[in-house]
């Protein structure tokens, strides 16, 4: 533990696969990211690497199904809901690239 009871998480070297859905969760919605997390190790994840982990975003959940669904799933996934705002909370604004920082990158990658 540091000063003040803060503590520090240990780097975790891995790729982190993440889908936003816009409707609720579907079962079937695992056979896609398990698909993209295969892919992921397959093209970038080096033997050093942590095994990568999935998250799926979808704006509702019923979390009976997500457990069913999860329950002999051998991947690391997680299942969260979202909710939509109108404004950014200020601590993300700061650590977040804007959009036209973003479109720059974009156009260099093309240039």
């Amino acid at each position: 533990m540091h000063e003040g009871g803060s503590r520090t998480a240990p780097t975790l070297r891995c790729y982190v696969v993440i889908e936003i859905k816009a409707g609720r969760f579907k079962p079937d919605h695992l056979g896609q990211i398990g698909f993209y997390m295969k892919a992921v190790d397959r093209q970038f994840k080096q033997p050093h690497d942590a095994p990568t982990i999935g998250l799926l975003l979808c704006k509702s959940k019923n979390k009976v199904v997500a457990e069913y669904a999860l329950h002999d799933h051998s991947k690391p996934i997680g299942i969260a809901q979202y909710q939509l705002t109108q404004c950014m909370p200020e601590e993300l604004k700061t650590s977040l690239p804007s959009i036209e920082q973003i479109e720059k990158e974009l156009k260099s990658r093309d240039a």
